[in-house]
């Protein structure tokens, strides 16, 4: 059984505390720690909004969030009424009376580790920043949680980075990314560098590909003002795909600590082929979704749930990148992202190059494979040629060597959001992103806009409930090699 070690007591204050990540993801995480006894009962958990609200509601508000994500058989009004005891609630206009600010303040113990969370809109980090600055809140003990999307482009990152970093140190900078926490991509690490059976092959002599995708089978969910100035490649390339591509390529660190293992993705990213006006046509595919079917339903296009049939945003990408360094050199890592497709699957697929000579006199059904799965099933896959046993005949087959984490660890284990917020607060930062990673995969990012804006090739489509556009499968076909395609059922 896994055991959950307590942080210290602290101080969480939740900016934009009434808003959709506080109420789905914040609040219930913290609510899922407290029943494994990992905050302690002196903890204290502020929200703040513009929103009007007593304490009583802002409770009442968190209650039905919590008991909603929150098992049957698990929920205690007991244990609600004792973890209710920590909230509380401070009405809050950025620009508005000093007096707001005082308030605020008032609610804090600055005597020990202060968290701030910004689920805001990343135009007004700098100046809550500054405003927590101007109020006298910030100390030594003071974190700040920034959320992704660290800014649109590279000088817009730049300048949220500037404005936080006049304000707060760079070891007390906390950029999120939700992906960091997941169970499977922290085994990632593991699954790497404690295994000697992986690390001797994991690289361009023994890996002919790598494909990491991220495909969801919803549509705006009310996200439409956000996501259509966003789009696929700002709102998934840059932050979540990138950092399994760290992960998936970086080098051994010389230890886990926190600016080893960040300096390790860095290299990667710097090292990451730029996708310019000149290969955006061949390396990257770009599409939206029109009306399709999703579970035998009919599903609308992107602009009718939009609202707006002028919007050019990408829904769905597909990039075919490459690292410029030993270890890789020559292998392709194909990147694939979107909405309203087939299934809901976050997945990194590693291909190994097939037996240098076949003695068999039956062809066999395809390379070994490592499949990562992150969601909606965590677990690790590993395809494996065996004889397939009885008379009549050599046959072979392929089976996998499968670790499933439900069917291997048979007890509930932290979600994304639970396990970063205890990061935060124990001070462990390499979960999180430095600012070099931001602005380097900001770069890259960059390239592959601007080659688009100087393309004169249209953008694909592709009908909601299918894999994607026919240019992506294309794309792969051209280097002779084929999307992977998951056998499991759909979730």
């Amino acid at each position: 059984m896994a055991e959950f070690i307590p942080v210290d007591p602290f101080n969480l204050v939740i900016f934009g505390g009434t808003g959709d990540l506080s109420r789905r993801k914040l609040l219930p995480a913290l609510f899922h720690r407290f029943l494994d006894d990992q905050i302690p009962l002196n903890s204290k958990i502020v929200g703040t909004a513009r929103s009007e609200m007593t304490r009583d509601e802002f409770i009442e508000m968190a209650k039905t969030s919590c008991k909603s994500a929150t098992a049957k058989d698990t929920w205690s009004e007991e244990h609600w009424a004792t973890f209710a005891k920590m909230l509380d609630y401070s009405p809050l206009d950025i620009a508005g009376p000093e007096k707001h600010w005082k308030e605020l303040s008032s609610k804090v113990d600055f005597d020990r580790t202060v968290i701030y969370y910004l689920a805001t809109s990343p135009s007004l980090y700098v100046k809550i920043c500054h405003a927590l600055k101007a109020a006298d809140m910030v100390c030594d003990a003071c974190r700040i949680v920034l959320e992704k999307p660290i800014g649109k482009d590279l000088a817009s990152a730049c300048a949220i980075n500037d404005g936080v970093g006049e304000v707060f140190d760079e070891e007390q900078i906390y950029r999120i990314d939700h992906y960091l926490g997941k169970e499977a991509v922290q085994n990632l690490m593991v699954l790497r560098f404690s295994n000697t059976l992986f690390e001797a092959l994991w690289s361009r002599n023994h890996i002919d590909h790598i494909q990491i995708t991220v495909s969801e089978d919803l549509g705006l969910e009310g996200r439409a003002g956000y996501y259509d100035g966003s789009g696929a490649l700002r709102d998934m390339v840059q932050n979540h795909l990138l950092q399994l591509l760290c992960l998936i390529a970086m080098e051994p660190p010389n230890s886990i600590h926190a600016d080893d293992i960040r300096t390790e993705k860095i290299k990667v990213l710097r090292a990451l082929k730029p996708i310019t006006g000149d290969t955006v046509k061949r390396n990257t595919v770009r599409a939206q979704y029109v009306e399709g079917l999703i579970n035998g339903q009919p599903a609308k296009s992107y602009l009718e749930e939009l609202g707006d049939d002028s919007s050019e945003t990408e829904t769905f990408v597909a990039i075919k990148a490459e690292i410029d360094n030993w270890r890789w050199a020559g292998v392709p890592i194909y990147l694939r992202t979107g909405k309203r497709m087939s299934r809901r699957v976050s997945e990194v697929v590693v291909q190994f190059k097939p037996v240098a000579h076949n003695i068999f006199d039956i062809s066999l059904s395809g390379p070994n494979q490592l499949v990562i799965t992150l969601q909606p099933d965590e677990g690790v896959r590993l395809s494996m040629h065996i004889k397939e046993p009885g008379p009549g005949g050599l046959r072979i087959k392929s089976l996998p060597l499968n670790l499933a984490y439900a069917e291997n660890f048979m007890l509930r284990y932290p979600d994304a959001y639970e396990r970063l917020l205890m990061e935060v607060a124990r001070g462990n930062l390499s979960l999180f992103m430095r600012r070099d990673e931001v602005e380097a995969a900001w770069t890259w990012v960059d390239g592959i806009i601007d080659g688009w804006k100087q393309s004169d090739e249209a953008s694909q489509t592709y009908a909601a409930g299918s894999d994607g556009p026919i240019a992506s499968a294309m794309m792969m076909d051209r280097d002779d090699r084929a999307w992977h395609v998951r056998t499991t059922p759909k979730s």
